[in-house]
Protein backbone atom coordinates (compact mmCIF):
# COMPACT_ATOMS: atom_id res chain seq x y z
CA UNK A 1 0.00 0.00 0.00
CA UNK A 2 1.37 3.43 -0.90
CA UNK A 3 1.90 6.18 1.63
CA UNK A 4 -1.22 8.32 0.87
CA UNK A 5 -3.48 5.27 1.14
CA UNK A 6 -1.90 4.25 4.43
CA UNK A 7 -2.38 7.74 5.87
CA UNK A 8 -6.03 7.79 4.72
CA UNK A 9 -6.79 4.43 6.35
CA UNK A 10 -5.06 5.49 9.58
CA UNK A 11 -7.04 8.70 9.71
CA UNK A 12 -10.40 6.95 9.24
CA UNK A 13 -9.60 4.42 11.96
CA UNK A 14 -8.80 7.20 14.43
CA UNK A 15 -11.92 9.23 13.53
CA UNK A 16 -9.97 12.16 12.14
CA UNK A 17 -11.07 14.10 9.02
CA UNK A 18 -8.93 13.06 6.05
CA UNK A 19 -8.37 16.62 4.89
CA UNK A 20 -5.79 17.59 7.55
CA UNK A 21 -4.06 14.27 7.07
CA UNK A 22 -3.75 14.76 3.33
CA UNK A 23 -2.69 18.35 3.84
CA UNK A 24 0.34 17.14 5.69
CA UNK A 25 1.36 14.79 2.92
CA UNK A 26 3.80 15.67 0.22
CA UNK A 27 0.96 15.71 -2.40
CA UNK A 28 -1.23 18.26 -0.64
CA UNK A 29 -0.23 20.96 -3.14
CA UNK A 30 -1.76 18.95 -5.98
CA UNK A 31 -4.97 18.10 -4.11
CA UNK A 32 -6.10 21.22 -2.17
CA UNK A 33 -8.55 20.70 0.65
CA UNK A 34 -12.18 21.68 -0.08
CA UNK A 35 -13.46 24.90 1.45
CA UNK A 36 -15.72 24.66 4.48
CA UNK A 37 -19.15 26.29 4.75
CA UNK A 38 -17.65 29.06 6.86
CA UNK A 39 -15.00 29.75 4.22
CA UNK A 40 -17.67 29.85 1.47
CA UNK A 41 -19.80 32.26 3.48
CA UNK A 42 -16.83 34.54 4.07
CA UNK A 43 -15.89 34.47 0.38
CA UNK A 44 -19.45 35.36 -0.62
CA UNK A 45 -19.46 38.26 1.86
CA UNK A 46 -16.19 39.54 0.44
CA UNK A 47 -17.58 39.28 -3.08
CA UNK A 48 -20.42 41.62 -2.06
CA UNK A 49 -17.96 44.22 -0.77
CA UNK A 50 -15.88 44.13 -3.98
CA UNK A 51 -17.60 42.86 -7.14
CA UNK A 52 -14.20 42.46 -8.82
CA UNK A 53 -12.62 40.46 -5.96
CA UNK A 54 -13.36 37.08 -7.49
CA UNK A 55 -11.50 38.14 -10.62
CA UNK A 56 -8.51 39.39 -8.66
CA UNK A 57 -8.37 36.30 -6.39
CA UNK A 58 -8.53 34.06 -9.42
CA UNK A 59 -5.31 35.62 -10.67
CA UNK A 60 -3.63 35.69 -7.29
CA UNK A 61 -4.21 39.41 -6.50
CA UNK A 62 -6.41 39.09 -3.43
CA UNK A 63 -4.55 41.81 -1.52
CA UNK A 64 -5.83 44.42 -3.99
CA UNK A 65 -9.41 43.89 -2.80
CA UNK A 66 -8.38 44.28 0.83
CA UNK A 67 -6.57 47.53 0.08
CA UNK A 68 -9.57 48.75 -1.90
CA UNK A 69 -11.97 48.04 0.98
CA UNK A 70 -9.69 49.80 3.42
CA UNK A 71 -9.67 53.00 1.38
CA UNK A 72 -12.38 54.72 3.37
CA UNK A 73 -11.10 53.71 6.82
CA UNK A 74 -7.35 53.76 6.27
CA UNK A 75 -5.97 57.29 6.89
CA UNK A 76 -3.55 56.72 4.04
CA UNK A 77 -6.52 56.58 1.66
CA UNK A 78 -9.00 59.22 2.83
CA UNK A 79 -12.36 59.34 1.04
CA UNK A 80 -12.87 61.95 -1.69
CA UNK A 81 -14.46 65.21 -0.62
CA UNK A 82 -17.00 67.28 -2.53
CA UNK A 83 -14.37 69.99 -3.05
CA UNK A 84 -12.00 67.48 -4.69
CA UNK A 85 -14.76 66.21 -6.97
CA UNK A 86 -15.67 69.76 -7.97
CA UNK A 87 -12.02 70.56 -8.77
CA UNK A 88 -11.66 67.42 -10.90
CA UNK A 89 -14.90 67.95 -12.82
CA UNK A 90 -15.55 71.70 -13.21
CA UNK A 91 -18.90 72.72 -14.72
CA UNK A 92 -18.80 73.27 -18.49
CA UNK A 93 -20.22 76.33 -20.15
CA UNK A 94 -23.31 75.74 -22.27
CA UNK A 95 -22.63 75.37 -26.00
CA UNK A 96 -25.16 76.98 -28.32
CA UNK A 97 -25.16 75.41 -31.77
CA UNK A 98 -27.32 78.09 -33.33
CA UNK A 99 -26.53 81.40 -31.73
CA UNK A 100 -27.46 84.91 -32.75
CA UNK A 101 -23.91 86.06 -33.44
CA UNK A 102 -22.91 87.11 -36.94
CA UNK A 103 -19.80 85.56 -38.51
CA UNK A 104 -18.06 85.87 -41.86
CA UNK A 105 -15.61 83.98 -44.05
CA UNK A 106 -13.83 84.78 -47.30
CA UNK A 107 -12.28 82.06 -49.47
CA UNK A 108 -9.91 82.58 -52.38
CA UNK A 109 -10.42 79.08 -53.75
CA UNK A 110 -8.31 79.83 -56.81
CA UNK A 111 -6.09 82.79 -57.58
CA UNK A 112 -3.76 81.52 -60.25
CA UNK A 113 -1.61 82.11 -63.28
CA UNK A 114 -2.43 79.94 -66.30
CA UNK A 115 -0.35 79.18 -69.37
CA UNK A 116 -3.01 79.80 -72.05
CA UNK A 117 -2.54 79.49 -75.84
CA UNK A 118 -3.28 83.20 -76.27
CA UNK A 119 -0.81 84.22 -73.55
CA UNK A 120 -0.58 84.31 -69.80
CA UNK A 121 -3.94 84.28 -68.04
CA UNK A 122 -5.02 85.34 -64.57
CA UNK A 123 -7.93 83.36 -63.16
CA UNK A 124 -9.87 83.88 -59.94
CA UNK A 125 -12.57 81.99 -58.06
CA UNK A 126 -13.70 83.70 -54.86
CA UNK A 127 -16.42 82.86 -52.35
CA UNK A 128 -17.54 84.41 -49.11
CA UNK A 129 -20.41 84.58 -46.67
CA UNK A 130 -21.68 86.59 -43.72
CA UNK A 131 -24.41 85.52 -41.31
CA UNK A 132 -25.22 82.85 -38.77
CA UNK A 133 -25.55 79.08 -38.67
CA UNK A 134 -28.92 78.91 -40.44
CA UNK A 135 -29.12 81.95 -42.73
CA UNK A 136 -26.23 83.52 -44.63
CA UNK A 137 -25.58 85.99 -47.41
CA UNK A 138 -23.26 84.36 -49.99
CA UNK A 139 -21.02 85.87 -52.64
CA UNK A 140 -19.34 84.07 -55.57
CA UNK A 141 -17.12 85.58 -58.23
CA UNK A 142 -15.27 83.99 -61.15
CA UNK A 143 -13.28 85.60 -63.90
CA UNK A 144 -10.38 85.40 -66.32
CA UNK A 145 -8.03 87.91 -67.88
CA UNK A 146 -5.94 86.81 -70.87
CA UNK A 147 -3.09 88.97 -72.21
CA UNK A 148 -4.42 91.94 -70.25
CA UNK A 149 -8.03 91.66 -71.49
CA UNK A 150 -11.00 90.44 -69.42
CA UNK A 151 -12.47 87.42 -71.17
CA UNK A 152 -14.90 86.36 -68.46
CA UNK A 153 -16.26 87.99 -65.30
CA UNK A 154 -19.32 87.26 -63.19
CA UNK A 155 -20.65 88.05 -59.72
CA UNK A 156 -23.31 86.09 -57.84
CA UNK A 157 -25.17 87.05 -54.66
CA UNK A 158 -27.31 84.51 -52.80
CA UNK A 159 -29.36 84.16 -49.68
CA UNK A 160 -28.48 80.77 -48.17
CA UNK A 161 -30.62 78.73 -45.78
CA UNK A 162 -29.55 75.47 -44.11
CA UNK A 163 -31.91 72.61 -45.01
CA UNK A 164 -29.99 69.78 -43.36
CA UNK A 165 -26.69 68.86 -41.73
CA UNK A 166 -24.89 68.82 -45.10
CA UNK A 167 -27.04 70.91 -47.45
CA UNK A 168 -27.89 74.56 -47.90
CA UNK A 169 -30.35 76.08 -50.35
CA UNK A 170 -29.37 79.29 -52.16
CA UNK A 171 -31.42 81.83 -54.09
CA UNK A 172 -30.33 85.14 -55.61
CA UNK A 173 -28.96 86.77 -58.74
CA UNK A 174 -26.00 86.39 -61.08
CA UNK A 175 -24.53 89.23 -63.08
CA UNK A 176 -22.34 88.46 -66.14
CA UNK A 177 -20.05 91.28 -67.24
CA UNK A 178 -18.13 89.32 -69.90
CA UNK A 179 -18.22 87.80 -72.50
CA UNK A 180 -20.52 89.92 -74.63
CA UNK A 181 -22.83 92.53 -73.20
CA UNK A 182 -23.81 92.34 -69.49
CA UNK A 183 -26.58 89.87 -68.63
CA UNK A 184 -28.56 89.31 -65.42
CA UNK A 185 -29.83 85.95 -64.20
CA UNK A 186 -32.08 84.75 -61.41
CA UNK A 187 -30.45 81.84 -59.58
CA UNK A 188 -31.69 78.95 -57.45
CA UNK A 189 -29.73 75.96 -56.19
CA UNK A 190 -28.21 73.88 -53.42
CA UNK A 191 -24.69 73.44 -52.10
CA UNK A 192 -23.05 71.23 -49.52
CA UNK A 193 -20.90 68.17 -48.80
CA UNK A 194 -23.04 65.04 -49.32
CA UNK A 195 -20.27 62.43 -49.59
CA UNK A 196 -17.28 62.55 -47.25
CA UNK A 197 -16.06 66.05 -48.11
CA UNK A 198 -17.18 66.22 -51.75
CA UNK A 199 -17.91 69.95 -52.11
CA UNK A 200 -20.93 70.28 -54.41
CA UNK A 201 -22.67 73.26 -56.03
CA UNK A 202 -25.76 72.72 -58.18
CA UNK A 203 -27.30 75.94 -59.52
CA UNK A 204 -30.04 76.67 -62.07
CA UNK A 205 -30.32 80.05 -63.82
CA UNK A 206 -33.03 81.99 -65.64
CA UNK A 207 -31.64 84.83 -67.72
CA UNK A 208 -32.91 87.70 -69.80
CA UNK A 209 -34.79 86.81 -72.97
CA UNK A 210 -35.83 83.42 -71.57
CA UNK A 211 -32.32 81.95 -71.57
CA UNK A 212 -31.81 79.16 -69.05
CA UNK A 213 -28.70 77.54 -67.68
CA UNK A 214 -27.45 74.99 -65.21
CA UNK A 215 -24.03 74.63 -63.56
CA UNK A 216 -22.67 71.70 -61.57
CA UNK A 217 -19.39 72.06 -59.75
CA UNK A 218 -17.52 69.45 -57.67
CA UNK A 219 -14.31 69.60 -55.64
CA UNK A 220 -12.66 67.01 -53.43
CA UNK A 221 -9.58 67.08 -51.20
CA UNK A 222 -7.33 64.01 -51.07
CA UNK A 223 -4.96 64.22 -48.09
CA UNK A 224 -1.58 62.80 -49.12
CA UNK A 225 -0.04 64.09 -45.89
CA UNK A 226 -1.20 66.51 -43.22
CA UNK A 227 0.00 69.40 -45.41
CA UNK A 228 0.12 68.03 -48.96
CA UNK A 229 -3.35 67.88 -50.53
CA UNK A 230 -4.43 66.80 -54.01
CA UNK A 231 -7.66 68.42 -55.26
CA UNK A 232 -9.58 67.12 -58.31
CA UNK A 233 -12.14 69.58 -59.70
CA UNK A 234 -14.93 69.30 -62.27
CA UNK A 235 -17.36 71.92 -63.62
CA UNK A 236 -20.14 71.45 -66.21
CA UNK A 237 -22.38 74.06 -67.88
CA UNK A 238 -25.62 73.56 -69.82
CA UNK A 239 -27.87 76.10 -71.57
CA UNK A 240 -31.40 75.98 -72.90
CA UNK A 241 -31.00 78.22 -75.95
CA UNK A 242 -28.38 79.31 -78.46
CA UNK A 243 -26.83 82.71 -77.81
CA UNK A 244 -24.49 83.62 -80.71
CA UNK A 245 -23.66 87.01 -79.18
CA UNK A 246 -21.99 85.26 -76.23
CA UNK A 247 -20.84 82.18 -78.17
CA UNK A 248 -23.06 79.95 -76.07
CA UNK A 249 -24.88 76.99 -77.61
CA UNK A 250 -27.91 75.05 -76.43
CA UNK A 251 -27.40 71.78 -74.58
CA UNK A 252 -24.16 70.65 -72.99
CA UNK A 253 -22.03 73.77 -73.52
CA UNK A 254 -18.64 73.24 -71.87
CA UNK A 255 -16.73 71.44 -69.14
CA UNK A 256 -13.60 71.99 -67.10
CA UNK A 257 -11.53 69.30 -65.40
CA UNK A 258 -8.61 70.16 -63.15
CA UNK A 259 -6.10 68.64 -60.79
CA UNK A 260 -4.18 70.78 -58.28
CA UNK A 261 -1.59 69.86 -55.70
CA UNK A 262 -1.26 72.32 -52.83
CA UNK A 263 0.96 72.60 -49.78
CA UNK A 264 -0.64 74.15 -46.71
CA UNK A 265 1.96 76.36 -45.07
CA UNK A 266 -0.81 77.07 -42.59
CA UNK A 267 -4.50 76.09 -42.82
CA UNK A 268 -5.10 79.67 -44.03
CA UNK A 269 -2.46 79.80 -46.77
CA UNK A 270 -1.50 77.25 -49.42
CA UNK A 271 0.39 77.64 -52.72
CA UNK A 272 -0.34 75.06 -55.42
CA UNK A 273 0.47 73.85 -58.91
CA UNK A 274 -1.64 71.84 -61.31
CA UNK A 275 -3.20 71.31 -64.69
CA UNK A 276 -6.57 72.40 -66.10
CA UNK A 277 -8.44 71.17 -69.17
CA UNK A 278 -11.33 73.18 -70.67
CA UNK A 279 -13.40 72.04 -73.66
CA UNK A 280 -16.52 73.30 -75.43
CA UNK A 281 -19.17 71.01 -76.92
CA UNK A 282 -22.05 71.16 -79.38
CA UNK A 283 -23.07 74.53 -80.74
CA UNK A 284 -20.71 76.29 -78.35
CA UNK A 285 -17.77 74.53 -80.01
CA UNK A 286 -19.15 75.53 -83.44
CA UNK A 287 -19.26 79.20 -82.42
CA UNK A 288 -15.63 79.05 -81.25
CA UNK A 289 -14.44 77.40 -84.47
CA UNK A 290 -16.29 80.02 -86.53
CA UNK A 291 -14.45 82.73 -84.60
CA UNK A 292 -11.11 81.05 -85.27
CA UNK A 293 -10.65 79.77 -81.73
CA UNK A 294 -9.93 76.30 -80.43
CA UNK A 295 -12.75 74.38 -78.83
CA UNK A 296 -10.48 73.26 -76.01
CA UNK A 297 -7.08 73.74 -74.42
CA UNK A 298 -4.96 72.38 -71.60
CA UNK A 299 -3.17 74.74 -69.24
CA UNK A 300 -0.51 74.49 -66.58
CA UNK A 301 -1.48 76.51 -63.52
CA UNK A 302 0.23 77.89 -60.43
CA UNK A 303 -1.48 79.85 -57.74
CA UNK A 304 -2.31 80.42 -54.12
CA UNK A 305 -5.31 79.49 -51.98
CA UNK A 306 -6.16 81.40 -48.82
CA UNK A 307 -9.06 82.31 -46.58
CA UNK A 308 -9.83 84.44 -43.53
Amino acid sequence: MNKPSLLLALGLSLGVSPAPVLAQSGHAGHHPAPATATDASHSAHEGQDDPHQGHHMHHGHGTHGAAHRARGSDPRFPPLTDAERAAAFPPLAAQHMHGDRTHYRFFAERLEWQDADEGSALYWDFQGWVGGDINRLWMRSEGERVAGHTEKAELQLFWGHAIGPWWESVAGIRQDFKPGSPQTWAALGVQGMPLYGLETQLTAYLGEGGQTGFRAKFEYDVLLTNRLILQPLAEFNLHGRNDPARATGAGFSDAELGLRLRYEITPLLAPYIGVSRHRAYGNTADYLRAAGEDKGDTRLVAGIRFWF
